[in-house]
């Protein structure tokens, strides 16, 4: 009884973290489609999804360590989806503030090109998706794929700083544009990081060590 009530545990996990992706694809096609409709609904629906889901996983896993006591790599299972709940909850936080910040700059001239942010969206997304991949599958392999790419992100946030920095000192007049495209790579960096959070837990789970920052460590 107590797998059975994990396996759906991890279910209702996959779910949120399929909304949180679709929460982030939302916030950056609205901002290059100046879609406001899209934006909203990250802001007014998906939100209160992913909350709502973050709440029934969270007492789901209190009332099975109240009824079934369990122990070792159960425990810490358990233990875990409840921490990743909370992630994924920050994750979708992330995408709100992506998308307060597109918000405002969807009626405003451009101060460069979106092309790293589209990029670094589609990393940050994959790492989400790839690091609660390698929970349910127990992918130790993979978990540390993710925490070495988290690099490539944190790399084009720099990319999109320096660029933005040279925008600002040269025109005065983007400043808060620049600023609000900022937040917005600051935002996907967060959820690389968190991705990463979850990916190094993953190996403690399956190893029962820790593992923190892996990719400091290759």
């Amino acid at each position: 009884m107590l797998r059975q009530k994990i396996v759906e545990l991890k279910e209702s996990l996959i779910s949120q973290a399929n909304t949180v992706e679709k929460m982030i694809e939302k916030s950056i096609k609205g901002l290059i489609d100046k879609n406001g409709d899209l934006l909203k609904e990250v802001l007014e629906v998906d939100e209160k999804l992913v909350n709502t889901l973050e709440l029934k996983i969270d007492e789901t896993c209190t009332n099975l360590i109240a009824l079934y006591h369990p122990e070792a790599k159960d425990l810490r299972t358990v233990l875990m989806i409840s921490k990743m709940t909370s992630d994924l909850e920050r994750i979708g936080d992330c995408a709100v503030n992506i998308s307060e910040s597109a918000l405002y700059l969807i009626d405003k001239p451009q101060v460069k090109p979106y092309i790293d942010l589209p990029r670094m969206a589609d990393e940050a997304i994959k790492m989400v998706k790839d690091s609660i991949t390698s929970f349910i599958n127990e992918n130790v392999e993979l978990a540390k794929n993710v925490c070495e790419r988290d690099n490539i992100v944190d790399d084009l946030r720099d990319q999109i700083l320096r660029e933005l920095i040279t925008y600002m000192f040269s025109d005065p007049s983007t400043i808060e544009r620049s600023l609000q495209l900022l937040r917005i790579a600051n935002n996907l960096e967060k959820v690389g990081d968190i991705s990463t959070n979850i990916s190094e837990e993953t190996i403690y789970m399956a190893k029962g060590k820790v593992i923190k920052h892996y990719q400091e460590q290759v």
